[in-house]
């Protein structure tokens, strides 16, 4: 038998692979975060993080459980719920980034819709800039996004990666020219991150291609026009990582509630918060 309490640890440090952030998240020190991972792996008789004074990582262990934690938690929530006897309503107006079109965050909706049937639930896609306005407007309720950069700790850290250069295959960037871009327009937060860091290494730039719909970017991209920048474990198909450009720094995603969170978007956000890791999956439908 596996600690849900201490499984819950384990799945928030592989999401944010920081033992301090997820001490911050769960509201726990960080000595009781290492506690619970030590009984864990204890218990399971194998190592699932590999770690050093800098970074932290699954082993081929740790990525096993993964799967099993998070359906051990999900089956635990759905029986509370069920004797719980409660049952949420009204309307959950929730927005996500454009980032996570093609990963299996409709699997986490999916399993939400089927638990609370009542809840009236709108999603909207856009930009995270733009989700960052509209929840601050009052017109969404929850958001799943981007920070915002540097000092933005707004929210629930959900998942931490890197951001990289992207581009077809074989393609080069000729270093005597301006690189090539494909970008979301204003206010894309990768868009605002690209330009400063070509600027600030003094390289020059011109937009080949510019789309509100991550869709439209990938097919640029494929074809050739220029390089994207884009979160490292979301890269789509058909597109690799582009080396001699500047580094782009981490990025983080964060679920942000509006000014009166309800019950639904609580659940919601508890949903997203346990399903994370599968979020810098790809989906295959």
């Amino acid at each position: 038998m596996y600690d849900p309490v201490q499984l819950r640890t384990f799945l928030t440090v592989a999401q944010t692979l920081s033992f301090t952030q997820a001490a911050g998240r769960l509201g726990v020190g960080q000595s009781t975060v290492s506690q619970h991972v030590r009984r864990l792996e204890e218990a399971t008789g194998r190592p699932l993080f590999v770690r050093d004074t800098h970074s932290v990582g699954l082993t081929d262990d740790g990525e096993a459980l993964l799967g099993f934690a998070r359906t051990i938690l999900e089956a635990n929530e759905r029986a509370a719920a069920f004797f719980a006897g409660t049952r949420l309503r009204g309307r959950l107006r929730f927005g996500a980034s454009e980032d996570f079109v093609l990963t299996r965050l409709p699997e986490i909706l999916e399993g939400f819709r089927h638990e609370h049937p009542e809840v009236e639930l709108e999603l909207s896609v856009e930009l995270s800039g733009t989700l960052h306005e509209r929840l601050d407007a009052g017109r969404l309720d929850l958001v799943l996004a981007k920070r915002r950069g540097p000092g933005d700790e707004r929210g629930r850290l959900v998942w931490r990666d890197r951001m990289v250069w992207i581009g077809a295959e074989g393609l080069r960037v000729d270093p005597e020219r301006p690189v090539p871009l494909v970008v979301f327009p204003p206010p894309g937060i990768t868009r605002a991150r690209a330009l400063e860091v070509l600027e600030g290494e003094g390289r020059g730039w011109r937009i080949a291609c510019t789309s509100g719909s991550l869709s439209g970017l990938v097919a640029a991209a494929r074809a050739g026009l220029g390089v994207m920048a884009h979160t490292r474990g979301l890269i789509p198909p058909g597109l690799v990582r582009v080396g001699g450009l500047p580094e782009l720094g981490p990025v983080e995603f964060a679920l942000l509630r509006g000014a009166r969170p309800s019950a639904a978007a609580e659940a919601l956000a508890a949903a997203v918060l346990s399903g994370a890791d599968r979020l810098s999956r790809t989906s295959t439908a």
